[in-house]
């Protein structure tokens, strides 16, 4: 039996972190576990190994964004085109240069394409250019998305409002809502007493914890308002920040001006193997305060790792925060969050039932369902691209995930 050929274009990956990467990441794995063939074009961001699959092209920093690398267009090109030759299908993964890279191969060799809506750009540009109009900005990241989701055979989006907005947008495509899964034995045995131990952290102090990128658009300054309600009622309570980003100047700066040195600490970039699951099983509760999240793969991971969830349900995180299992969803404002997340620190027995609560809930999102379904979606439109590329999405809200595996497809 031929093997199902795709190539993942992409202008992030890893040593990037940040949730595109995770979610190739996670997607690529599973689906050459599963047999798939996967070719992978990213960016070279400065001396990675070789890895079998991928092609890196080279890049050169942004200038003030030195996490990111601008690849050269003709590069871009010519390694997505020379890939594509070989492949069955292209699957775009962002929406600067390798989007149009992969549309152009596609083309090309007349190839079915679709691509994946992972960032929320009408809330996540005035962050990064607050010179200009927020008005302007939210129109043209509609006008752009509207136009680059059309311009494809299928849509992948990671949750419903994300669906809902992008339709609002006038997006016609068909569009399929499946979120990245994640590989749930990777969080279940973390070293928390070690972890505690590394970072100078108390064995009984009430912990909550952060993982993310720590960007403006993840509302970090909120829980920082959050720490300087809970910290006063709660001798030794700890909010341990961990991650990297633009905005890390910042919100250490706003730390000492709360005067919340003792109370609130910073970890850094954590390796994703061998320490976020110690971080995970460190802390006593998961805090989560975005409100532009396409998904929020964190909650899972935290979920995964038994950690009960306090967050708000905005955007993508509606999805996995919708029935309250394993977590708590407090009002959006720093008093009310902090009222749930005090309670729940000082309830070891509520805490213990939500934690079970969240594995279930976790396992329900493993990567090698969500594989599933991504597979079956390459399949139909491999099968038949004409229908799949010219038939509108069906309207109205998709059933909840059931974490069945059931590879059937709802437009």
């Amino acid at each position: 039996m031929k093997q199902t050929r795709i190539l993942l274009v992409s202008d992030v990956y890893f040593p990037r972190v940040n949730g595109v990467s995770t979610s190739i990441q996670t997607f690529r794995t599973s689906l050459m576990e599963s047999g798939f063939g996967v070719r992978l074009v990213v960016p070279r961001y400065g001396d990675e190994p070789d890895e079998a699959g991928i092609v890196r092209v080279a890049g050169r920093k942004v200038p003030g964004d030195p996490e990111d690398r601008l690849v050269t267009w003709g590069d871009m090109r010519e390694a997505v085109r020379r890939e594509a030759a070989a492949c069955d299908l292209v699957h775009i993964q962002t929406p600067f240069l390798a989007h149009y890279a992969g549309l152009g191969a596609a083309k090309l060799y007349r190839r079915p394409v679709v691509l994946t809506y992972h960032t929320f750009f009408e809330e996540y540009l005035q962050h990064y250019a607050p010179m200009l109009p927020a008005s302007l900005l939210r129109a043209a990241a509609r006008r752009m998305s509207r136009s680059q989701c059309n311009a494809v055979d299928a849509v992948i989006v990671p949750s419903q409002a994300m669906r809902g907005r992008l339709a609002d947008y006038g997006v016609e495509r068909p569009m399929h809502v499946l979120p990245t899964g994640i590989p749930v034995d990777a969080f279940s045995c973390g070293d928390g007493s070690a972890f505690r131990a590394r970072f100078g952290i108390d064995p009984s102090a009430p912990m909550a914890l952060f993982v993310g990128r720590v960007a403006h658009e993840k509302n970090i300054e909120f829980l920082l308002e959050v720490a300087s309600r809970v910290a006063p009622r709660l001798p030794g309570f700890v909010l341990l920040i961990a991650g990297e980003g633009p905005a890390m100047a910042a919100l250490k700066r706003e730390t000492v001006a709360r005067r919340l040195n003792g109370s609130v600490r910073f970890a850094g970039y954590l390796d994703r193997k061998r320490e976020l699951p110690g971080c995970y099983a460190a802390a006593d509760a998961f805090v989560f305060a975005s409100r532009t999240e396409t998904q929020g793969l964190v909650l899972l991971e935290a979920m995964a790792a038994g950690l009960p969830v306090v967050a708000l349900a905005q955007m993508g995180t509606i999805d996995i925060l919708a029935r309250r299992r394993g977590a708590v969803v407090p009002p959006d404002c720093p008093d009310g969050f902090a009222d749930e997340l005090h309670d729940l620190l000082t309830d070891h027995d509520r805490r213990r039932a939500l934690a079970h609560e969240a594995r279930v809930h976790g396992r329900e999102w493993r990567d090698s369902i969500m594989a599933d379904r991504l597979a079956s979606l390459y399949l139909e439109i491999l099968d038949c691209p004409r229908s799949i590329a010219k038939a509108p999405p069906r309207a109205g809200p998709e059933p909840a995930i059931t974490g069945r595996g059931d590879s059937a497809l709802r437009h």
